[in-house]
């Protein structure tokens, strides 16, 4: 019976490891569902849903991984992955937003409290903190899955939220 699989890894940041990564699983007849990569500082945390062939175990995967020279020093964790291996409407992007400022702690966890009142799933989040003259810029970015009937009041209470704490916000609507 075939398995899936939930690989991550967390490891030194280099050109050519979704390469080598993907390329190994599709040798070992992986097939990829849900897959997330980021670069963290000057590390990298890539995580993978992959639905293994008959007969591979998940020792196998992570044993075959391991031998890439570009995972030599990874934090390395093949585990069965419990959940379904396809997301459901809650992960359907419907709008991007992005806001902008000076970084002040706390900023994600203001923003990301006024969206469960309106039944909003963040599907993808990106911040980072980047130098500027003012000290640090913040910059996050977030793929939201709002309910159409809630999506100008939850936009509204976003562009305030972030307005209080002085920073700027644009989004749009996918369609």
């Amino acid at each position: 019976m075939a398995k899936t699989a939930l690989i991550s890894i967390i490891c030194a940041d280099h050109a050519g490891l979704i390469a080598e990564v993907t390329g190994r699983l599709f040798d070992l007849g992986a097939n990829l569902a849900d897959t997330t990569f980021a670069v963290l500082g000057g590390g990298a945390e890539f995580t993978l849903v992959a639905r293994l062939p008959e007969g591979t175990s998940l020792a196998d995967i992570e044993a075959d991984l391991r031998d890439l020279p570009l995972l030599a020093d990874a934090k390395l964790m093949v585990q069965p992955f419990q959940y379904r291996e396809s997301h459901d409407d809650s992960a359907q992007i419907t709008h991007r937003v992005e806001i902008v400022g000076d970084d002040n702690p706390g900023l994600i966890a203001r923003l990301s409290e006024a969206l469960p009142q309106f039944d909003t799933n963040i599907v993808r989040l990106n911040s980072e903190s980047v130098p500027s003259a003012s000290g640090a810029r913040f910059v996050l970015r977030m793929a939201l899955s709002v309910p159409p009937d809630k999506a100008a009041s939850c936009m509204a209470a976003i562009a305030n939220t972030a307005g209080q704490l002085q920073l700027k916000c644009h989004w749009q609507e996918v369609r």
